[in-house]
């Protein structure tokens, strides 16, 4: 691979590990040698919603066991422990991560958490399955790679639909030359849902003393405890990219992937929220980001209609243009061609299952996933750079030399 394909190799020698991890968690060594029939034993950070989503299909997977639940809040681990009977519980992460024969972690917590946790639990030697939006800001993001360096550990990213097998299709599309020259994407991410769906109710009978607020609030700026800054932390700056983190990004993952994008040189946003006035993300916007590959990519999202649906792709080229949907149907018609809707027409099946299975085989096997950590850091990029574009009101642009977004 060009520059991206080394990044591990461009690794600063010396960098600290993010979120100091613990001596007894740093001493747990470089984890056990699983053999190809060896039960992976597994835990999980985080279990909200999120957390539960990918745990069913984690424990449905050939050979596997969850023997560890941690969450900062007490209150989910009667619903976790409804898909994993008998799991220790932890509202301490790190005492998780002390269990030496936990092989591989699930993290699925808030976004701003996501590097503290990944580099104490591989600094635990543990193998680890990380939900998106990867990393929160450049920052965390070379301090995850950092801690990954040389550390032999197996990392999913879950950006599961490129376990779809969609990947593979566009990039026969494109080597064929049917396209031609390449230049432009146009992607969609439309929601009739009041605030993307990310509402959560504040349960009743809940109680303070359930959270471990300080401990939620990671590097974050410190603020009094808020129940509403807890259970809706989409809303808010703070621990959050809104609809970029969470949409976006499997978009651009799918896209960086089948076409081997780099992080963009430039990125533009514009947008506002419009209906949802709960939430500091916008509820309706438009992200461009200019690619060295010499290609235009664009995202548009908005909450309050369904018209594109949550993954309407368009991919243009010289001579033809390739339409993608969410249910990974694709068909390619003339430049000057009209688009025939019949040949999208399919069911979505969401493959996080897949997704899962793979990393588990690759646990076993020591081999790379389907979203390595590279491709990961990538769009975790590119994804902080529409953000920072947006809050900023300006085009931003990623200086490679520094790895810093300017």
């Amino acid at each position: 691979m060009s520059s991206r394909r080394g990044f591990l190799g461009t690794v600063m020698a010396g960098a600290a590990l993010a979120g100091g991890a613990s001596a007894a968690v740093g001493a747990a060594g470089k984890g056990r040698i699983i053999g190809a029939n060896d039960r992976i034993r597994f835990g999980l950070i985080g279990a909200g919603s999120r957390g539960k989503e990918i745990l069913k299909p984690a424990v449905d997977s050939p050979n596997v066991e969850c023997v560890a639940l941690a969450d900062v809040y007490s209150g989910r681990f009667p619903d976790a422990q409804k898909i994993a009977p008998g799991a220790k519980t932890y509202q301490d992460y790190r005492k998780l991560l002390e269990d030496p024969s936990i092989d591989a972690v699930l993290i699925a917590t808030p976004q701003h958490l996501h590097a503290r946790h990944f580099v104490d639990a591989i600094a635990a030697g543990k193998d680890v399955y990380q939900e998106k939006t990867m990393a929160f800001d450049a920052d965390h993001a070379r301090r995850m790679r950092n801690a990954l360096d040389g550390s032999g550990r197996v990392v999913q990213v879950g950006l599961q639909w490129n376990s779809s097998g969609g990947v593979q299709k566009v990039r026969e599309h494109v080597k064929s030359g049917e396209l031609g020259t390449i230049s432009m994407l146009e992607t969609h991410h439309f929601r009739q849902t009041p605030y993307g769906g990310w509402t959560r109710e504040i349960p009743t009978g809940f109680d303070r003393s359930q959270v471990d607020w300080e401990a939620f609030q990671g590097d974050a700026k410190r603020v009094p405890f808020d129940a509403d800054r807890y259970f809706n932390w989409r809303f808010y700056w703070d621990y959050s990219g809104g609809n970029v983190f969470e949409n976006m990004v499997h978009i651009a993952a799918f896209w960086f992937a089948s076409l081997d994008l780099s992080i963009p040189q430039s990125v533009t946003s514009l947008g506002g929220n419009y209906q949802s006035p709960k939430m500091s993300p916008p509820d309706a916007f438009t992200v461009t980001m200019k690619h060295p590959e010499n290609l235009l990519f664009s995202f548009t999202s908005m909450f309050n209609n369904g018209f594109y649906g949550e993954g309407r792709n368009t991919l243009f080229g010289s001579k033809g243009t390739l339409v993608h949907t969410l249910a990974d149907n694709m068909t390619v018609v003339p430049a000057k061609g009209k688009l025939d809707e019949t040949a999208l027409a399919g069911k979505v099946h969401n493959p996080t299952d897949v997704h899962m299975r793979n990393f588990f085989d690759c646990v076993r096997t020591r081999s790379e996933p389907t979203s390595p950590f590279e491709l990961g850091f990538r769009t975790a990029v590119a994804c902080r750079m529409a953000v920072e574009a947006y809050r900023r009101g300006t085009t931003v642009h990623w200086d490679p030399a520094t790895e810093t977004i300017i």
